[in-house]
């Protein structure tokens, strides 16, 4: 008793001396929030700036108000003249929410600036909204990315202001479609309301007619209500201000001219048509509340004009309630808005689907950047599974990390590219070409600081100073030490909490290798010739003639090492061109090929005896050049517009080039024309199959821009029904010319039924789910019964007048277009099994291996094998987050990655015990955290909303069996600071 006794203590004294900050003699938040007039109009003025991270400037650009020939924007200016013009009167309201540029910002401001801004977020006059680094695009965002980007910022607000920097309302109002996942983030982030700008046509004359325009969103259908609840709210201008009442110098409205001896005298004039735009607005909304965005694209660079002019509405129009009118305005914030809402107690309908796909108009869907910029997509993907191997090692590697035998070396600076690149015009492919290789930039810079630290971190865990390479290259078959060394050791850091198994192919010249692992013991390996693919994409880059073939196995969070020797010094030999290739298979698929055609024809599992007819090829659409009778609309890197629903098949038959028969891999590289090729693999032990698609350049002299799609058809009877994920986690249903929310006028056959896919998307009937697992964010559909399109690449002619002001033709690394590679899995199940097939695929996916490598063979001494957990995780369980929080302390977050229902074997609540996690750290007291990081968990208290539906959970909630054993229940995240001891000898002790 009395030991447990003390294990209280010690986390209430733990509690106290990690407590977040919070501000002195505050009266921020809800306290804030101005009164109101219960009998009247109340008119909410919401005075913001929306400030990209990057579009058609770069970040550095539009900080600095440089280049302002392409745009006029300088976001220092902004702030300089907002917290300027707030000190004049205490009235005055504004809202930030790009913590990337205040950041900045903030850094350079001197001690007394940063005294008058504290005070005025303390005061509730500057409040922040949303803050995360960036406003995340929804569509091609990775869920753990948003998560760690929201954090990055959510950590900096509250680090420098306290509770007063938290915000309560997420505000997404320029992403084009939103996403379930996201306002289930928001909702476990512990925010109040979430509001937005952006809403199919379609959908929004509905809402506006039956007074639906807000609404509660029921975010997941595995988690119990109201834990993925959230009151959403579409916003009635998008962001901007009414028509005739935008003031910032961007404008041309008119201002308030309110000298009555002046001949252009214009009070009343104004006066009548704000309070006609107040009860237009009123009447699509259910209570006597309604907001105004007062500012739009980069504005309040001169707030002056503004505040000025909102100054005499306010005063001019509140007046008129002398003389019997009902319409009060008053400066506000979102969160003051939101606060009225729910102090209205009405009952709000539920949503339960999501916002995709948008559309502004009957030929204008925006569905196009799901695909927009293959590469950068792919790019900034890896770049997150880099980042999450740098935050682990960052932990298990120790204080050497940072500053060790290879210099200094940081995650925070990839933590901060990863933040900007998750903006919802970088990772979306909607900015101007040379701010897309900003981003790129920003990422190899990032990665460049973590190099440096993962070098220490493998240092201090193996005891091998050796010097340690990373190829960056390895995906077009290039990496200089392999292609030259005799003998090499590879080091293979698994990020995921589970022991995984990958394939690896190294460029050699050898034509026989002796691999072996760790433990001294033989791996099978195999040479195989270099595909006519890869030079598709290498450009005479390398000098490898070939890859040699084997599988790894790494412990979970942890690494294990290859030692590679070359036997045969001589080139490997070439593949003869085979006359019949009928099929290839290992022990647990078949694939069929046809003889005539050499396209696939049918796919087998041999486990679970079952067969489908698969043929797939690839094909594009013609870009719409906007002479359509019907509509001047072209695709652009937002918009999808193809000018006819059938595509053209790029070439009906694919020559055989090589086929490979070895005991590691079987492969069939296909040739579809010089701009299109593909390699069928099977890696032995492996139940998906992969296809490696290369498709590049895309020609365009024949004047037509193209989008490039690959169909997989089958025999599968889905019915018009297809399934896609939301940000990587929970699986949506979707269904042909169809929207769960509205009777749907369909107007773009292709491009309206087109949805985004993150990591995964199916089709599947009683007996047979095919799932097709993605490398990176793509734009998917179901066209045809049975059938499964996902578009790969895009290079256009036109713009498509959203905004970015140039066509998306990017030009490659030879100017002459881009060449993109990626990979799509394979994985035929019945459908009951297939959850447990497609989550730890997808999982592999985005968190890779990384390889890492050094010359010669590692001296006497090396750890060759090392793992962070004392055991691997169980099956359901992800390690979502392992990241430095500071000196004695880590973030963690373990996430149950499965749905509700969806396996019979792992969509039950699963225990895992914090304590016997790691198997070199000592935890000593945890802490749970909102999943933001932000907030304790048991002081987050959300405003409660009424719904007129109520759904029980597909499951029920099950609770933790003591204060160190943790329960996930299907699809739950759960966040804990962890305070440790770091040392390598140190057991776990009982608490």
């Amino acid at each position: 008793m009395a030991a447990l006794c003390i294990s209280f203590l010690f986390l209430l004294l733990f509690c106290l001396v990690f407590s977040l900050p919070t501000g002195r003699n505050s009266i921020c938040g809800y306290k804030s929030c101005p009164a109101t007039n219960p009998s009247m109009l109340n008119v909410h003025l919401v005075p913001h700036t929306h400030d990209d991270v990057g579009w058609l400037k770069t970040v550095d650009q539009y900080y600095y108000g440089d280049r302002n020939y392409i745009q006029h924007a300088g976001v220092q200016y902004i702030l300089d003249s907002v917290i300027d013009q707030l000190q004049k009167d205490p009235a005055r309201r504004f809202i930030y929410v790009e913590t990337a540029f205040f950041y900045r910002w903030w850094r350079q401001q001197s001690q007394d600036t940063r005294r008058i801004v504290t005070q005025l977020v303390n005061e509730g006059r500057l409040e922040f909204i949303n803050g995360g680094w960036c406003m995340s695009d929804e569509a091609t965002t990775h869920y753990s990315a948003v998560i760690d980007q929201m954090t990055l910022g959510l950590r900096f607000l509250n680090d420098t202001f306290g509770e007063c920097g938290r915000p309560r309302v997420a505000w997404h109002i320029d992403p084009f479609g939103h996403a379930r996942e996201h306002a289930s983030i928001f909702a476990q982030m512990g925010y109040d309301g979430f509001f937005f700008g952006r809403l199919d046509y379609q959908d929004k004359a509905r809402r506006m007619k039956t007074k639906e325009m807000e609404m509660l969103w029921r975010a997941s259908e595995s988690l119990t209500p109201p834990l993925a609840d959230l009151f959403t709210g579409v916003l009635p201008n998008g962001y901007n201000p009414p028509e005739g009442f935008c003031w910032d110098q961007s404008c041309n409205d008119a201002p308030i001219r309110d000298d009555p001896d002046l001949e252009d005298y214009n009070v009343d004039e104004i006066v009548q048509r704000f309070l006609n735009v107040s009860y237009n607005q009123a009447a699509f909304y259910k209570t006597n509340h309604i907001i105004m965005t007062m500012g739009s694209d980069f504005q309040y660079e001169n707030a002056n004009l503004w505040y000025k002019n909102m100054d005499k509405l306010i005063k001019y129009v509140n007046a008129l309630q002398a003389k019997g009118s009902k319409v009060n305005v008053l400066y506000s914030t979102p969160s003051c808005y939101l606060q009225e809402l729910n102090l209205a107690n009405l009952t709000w309908p539920l949503k339960t689907d999501d916002f995709f796909p948008y559309a502004d108009d009957a030929h204008d869907f925006w569905t196009g950047y799901f695909t927009s910029r293959p590469a950068l997509k792919l790019y900034e993907r890896l770049s997150n599974s880099r980042l999450q191997t740098c935050n682990q090692l960052e932990v298990l590697g120790g204080p050497k990390s940072t500053s060790g035998p290879f210099g200094e070396g940081d995650s925070d600076t990839m933590k901060r590219a990863m933040g900007v690149a998750q903006h919802h015009d970088a990772v979306s492919g909607t900015e101007k070409q040379h701010v897309a290789y900003d981003y790129a930039r920003r990422l190899a810079t990032g990665w460049a600081h973590c190099e440096v630290l993962v070098r220490n971190s493998l240092a201090v865990l193996s005891g091998s100073e050796s010097p340690r390479v990373f190829c960056e290259n390895l995906n077009i078959s290039v990496c200089p030490l392999t292609e030259s060394s005799q003998k090499f050791s590879m080091n293979v850091y698994n990020p995921l909490g589970r022991t995984v198994s990958w394939p690896v192919r190294l460029p050699v010249n050898g034509s026989l290798y002796n691999v072996t692992d760790s433990n001294g013991k033989a791996v099978d390996s195999q040479v195989v010739l270099r595909s006519k693919s890869t030079q598709q994409v290498r450009r005479n880059r390398g000098y490898a003639k070939g890859e040699l073939v084997f599988q790894v196995e790494a412990p979970p969070l942890g690494y294990t090492t290859y030692i590679i020797s070359m036997l045969k010094d001589e080139p490997p030999a070439s593949s003869t061109k085979p006359t019949v290739t009928r099929s290839i298979q290992n022990k647990f698929l078949k694939v069929n090929f046809d003889d005539t055609t050499g396209l696939l024809s049918s796919l087998t599992n041999l486990e679970t005896n079952q067969t489908i007819r698969l043929t797939q090829n690839f094909y594009w659409y013609n870009a719409s050049a906007g002479n359509n009778k019907e509509s001047h609309q072209t695709s652009g890197a937002y918009i999808f517009r193809p000018n006819s629903s059938d595509p053209f098949v790029i070439n009906k038959t694919a020559e055989i080039q090589t086929v490979t028969v070895s005991s590691t891999v079987q492969e069939v590289t296909q040739w579809f024309s010089p701009w299109v090729s593909q390699v069928v693999r099977l890696y032995e032990g492996h139940r998906e199959l992969e296809l490696e698609w290369t498709v590049g350049p895309v020609p365009i002299a024949d004047g037509l821009g193209k989008e490039v799609i690959t169909r997989l058809d089958t025999d599968i009877e889905s019915s018009d029904y297809f399934y896609t994920d939301s940000n990587g986690r929970e699986v949506l249903e979707r269904r042909k010319d169809y929207r769960p929310t509205w009777d749907l006028k369909q107007t773009e056959p292709i491009a309206g039924n087109y949805y985004p896919i993150n990591s995964r998307a199916y089709i599947k009937d009683d007996k047979h789910q095919l799932t097709v697992v993605t490398d990176r964010s793509q734009g998917a559909s179901s066209i045809y019964n049975g059938s499964l399109e996902i578009m790969l690449h895009r290079r256009l002619l036109y713009d498509d007048f959203r905004g970015v002001g140039e066509p998306l033709s990017e030009p490659g690394e030879f100017f002459d277009g881009l060449v993109a590679r990626g990979r799509l899995l394979l994985a035929l199940t019945p459908p009951k099994m297939a959850a447990d097939v497609h989550r730890p695929l997808a999982q592999g996916m985005v968190l890779q291996p990384l390889l890492s490598f050094q010359d010669g063979t590692p001296l006497a001494n090396t750890k060759l094998e090392f793992s962070g957990l004392q055991a691997a995780l169980p099956p359901a369980v992800h390690l979502l987050t392992l990241s430095q929080w500071d000196k004695d302390s880590v973030l963690i977050r373990l996430e149950h990655q499965y749905q509700a229902k969806e396996s019979e074997t792992h969509s039950q609540p699963v225990t895992v015990n914090l304590q016997k996690l790691f198997s070199t750290l000592e935890v000593l007291g945890a802490s749970e955290m909102s999943l933001g990081a932000n907030q304790w968990k048991e002081d987050m208290n959300r405003l409660q909303w009424n719904t007129a539906k109520a759904s029980l959970p597909l499951s029920l909630s099950a609770k933790d069996p003591s204060p160190w054993e943790v329960t996930l229940n299907p699809m739950e995240i759960r966040t804990f600071l962890l305070r440790l001891r770091g040392d390598s000898s140190t057991k776990y002790k009982k608490r």
